[in-house]
């Protein structure tokens, strides 16, 4: 790779002379180095202007687009984490880093924007992404995550064997873009295991980083004290009071410049609750108070994307479930569409930038229009129609013991219903089950919602159950909780036996797949598989709606776009234009309850109700 040579815009923030020719850096051959409080890039003073986006959410055929109006934004880096279970989502089979997972393509494109890049390695993430970004096959295990157990740390040597050396290949000291590699990531909200820690950070330096490396975490004694590293730039991550972050670190290291490697200037949003956003004044007070006195800054996010198919986290809270919506446009500058949004503009003149806008300021759309939905088969035929491997054991298998990742499992037993009246218990299900007796819908239950009333008359019945993978939580002790009947279904007091778990990996189905289960009709009731045929002219974006239907899944020309719920708050979900081709284009919903009649193209996002909503400390 030819070396990659920056314009003045990186640098052009800074007007201060040079530091004297002796000052210490980091590591000899590190491009950022810091003393006596300031960072500096080769020698020069120096602020890193950084904004978050995921190449994992956003379609590579728009990656040079968003990261160009990051840089319109006057920002001259782009920084990204990397989600492992996106590269390796099954165990023994070799990561990927082609397509859509073609990381160094991403890293390079940056470079020859004319951004630096930092990259986030994990192997945790959060980033709202499922697991953490931790391989589900991973979590199965009888491991203790982000610890300094062997079993964890190497399996995650493994994986940075893969991943590092790409890395270390792209760093600026090689004529690359990457000038700055965390270590881990929030780790003192987690744990306190240090060995685990210094662990992490060898394990980049013996592969070849050789950049700047950092640890983030939010700034509380409590999580700076277990998250930090002596000798390693110590990070904050905040979405308020930057001044009382910038005391408590100058108190801790007072020789260690100010950077805050995530600024929170919006949230992400749970299904049933309101679409969180950030007022334009308070996010850019918050950005001018941390870039004041030599501040860097990372905007997380200057764009979010999308969480496409089902890659979205949940969190936990009093063991409660709280999925994350497909969309995770964050209330960002940079809309989920790629929209410049007047925080955009705002945060441009705090950040100083004159330069002209490269970028349009919308990309254009497809015309509004209502589609018929074809009611095509039901749900049940529909599922079973995609041969998958049954599993036969007394108790219901979990997703992890049958190899899924995400999506469905349809459990069958054939319990003896005495006459009368009686209680389904289901003890503990995760995330949420369709329950069907006889063929016939019984109704839905959750945690929340545990038990049912079935009718008997002394028979065998067929005891169907669909359960749904809503999300894997990714941040706090609840990551790695595994998925599916993980507590017996009692009759009462009797446990059910005697089961067949069959895996419903939609995620990963084919055209070939989901065809077969369009396959499968007559359709005879209010769920199962619908479509709709767009006619497109010129590939443009579109936002879908399906008004009157209930809850399920929208695929785009066999791409799995993501999930649809009528609780809210997001209504739309966000087609981008490298998703259609020219001519007939064929949107699939898989409904699981209640089908509507129409699928709509909109014009514009409708993410919901909005809530004022500013993390703090």
């Amino acid at each position: 790779m030819s070396p990659i040579t920056y314009p003045p815009s990186v640098t052009e923030h800074i007007t201060e002379p040079r530091p004297p020719a002796d000052a210490p850096v980091t590591t000899p051959t590190a491009t950022l180095s810091w003393r006596d409080g300031r960072l500096y890039r080769n020698a020069v003073p120096h602020r890193i202007l950084s904004g978050a986006m995921h190449y994992f959410r956003v379609h590579p055929g728009l990656w040079r687009d968003r990261i160009r109006r990051i840089a319109d934004l006057g920002l001259n880096t782009v920084d990204t984490y990397v989600a492992w279970n996106f590269h390796q989502p099954r165990e023994g089979e070799p990561a990927s880093f082609d397509g859509w997972r073609d990381l160094e393509r991403f890293i390079r494109m940056a470079g020859e924007e004319g951004l630096d890049v930092v990259v986030r390695p994990g192997p945790y993430i959060c980033a709202e992404w499922s697991n953490g970004g931790l391989p589900s096959w991973l979590t199965a295990k009888d491991l203790t995550i982000r610890s300094s157990d062997p079993a964890f740390t190497s399996a995650v040597g493994h994986w940075f064997d893969e991943l590092i050396p790409r890395l270390a290949a792209l760093q600026a000291c090689e004529g690359g873009p990457v000038v700055a590699v965390q270590v881990e990531n929030e780790f003192g909200s987690y744990g306190d295991d240090h060995a685990y820690l210094r662990w992490s950070r060898a394990a980049l330096a013996e592969r070849g980083i050789r950049e700047l490396l950092f640890t983030a975490d939010g700034p509380t004694d409590l999580m700076l004290d277990s998250g930090t590293l002596p000798g390693t730039l110590a990070a904050a991550t905040l979405g308020s009071r930057p001044d009382v972050a910038r005391r408590l670190l100058a108190g801790r290291r007072p020789d260690e410049p100010f950077l805050v490697a995530e600024f929170w200037n919006g949230w992400f949003d749970h299904w049933g609750d309101h679409h969180h956003v950030r007022g334009v004044d308070s996010a850019v007070r918050t950005l001018r108070g941390i870039i004041a006195d030599h501040g860097s800054v990372s905007i997380y996010m200057a764009h979010g994307g999308t969480s496409f198919g089902l890659w979205a986290g949940a969190n936990e809270t009093e063991g409660r479930l709280e999925p994350i919506v497909t969309s995770y446009d964050s209330d960002a500058p940079i809309a989920e569409d790629g929209r410049l949004t007047p925080k955009f503009f705002a945060m441009r003149e705090a950040l100083g930038t004159a330069r002209p806008l490269r970028s349009p300021e919308r990309l254009p759309v497809l015309p509004p229009a209502r589609l018929p939905l074809v009611h095509r088969t039901d749900l049940l035929p529909a599922l079973a129609a995609v041969p998958a491997r049954t599993t036969a054991s007394p108790s219901p298998a979990t997703f992890e013991q049958l190899g899924l990742d995400a999506g469905m499992v349809r459990y069958v037993a054939h319990p003896r219903i005495p006459a009368g009246e009686h209680r389904l218990i289901f003890t503990d299900v995760r995330d949420r089950a369709l329950v069907f007796v006889d063929g016939a819908f019984l109704g839905i239950t959750d945690p929340g919602s545990p038990e049912l009333t079935v009718s008997g008359a002394g028979e065998t019945v067929r005891l169907e159950i669909v359960v749904e993978n809503l999300g894997r939580v990714n941040y706090g002790p609840r990551v790695g909780r595994h998925k599916g009947l993980l507590g017996p279904v009692l009759v009462d007091r009797r446990m059910v036996q005697g089961w067949q778990s069959t895996p419903v990996a939609l995620q990963e189905w084919s055209p070939a797949e989901l065809s077969q289960a369009l396959g499968a009709g007559p359709a005879t009731t209010s769920a199962g598989f619908a479509t709709a045929d767009i006619e497109v002219g010129t590939p443009a974006d579109t936002f879908l709606a399906l008004p009157g239907s209930a809850h399920g899944l929208v695929w785009v020309n066999g791409f799995l776009l993501g999930r649809h719920w009528e609780i809210g708050p997001q209504v739309t979900l966000y087609c981008p234009a490298p998703l259609l081709h020219a001519g007939r284009n064929t949107v699939t919903v898989l409904e699981l309850e209640r089908l509507g009649e129409t699928l709509e193209l909109r014009d514009r996002p409708e993410l919901g109700p909005p809530e004022e909503y500013v993390e703090e400390f």
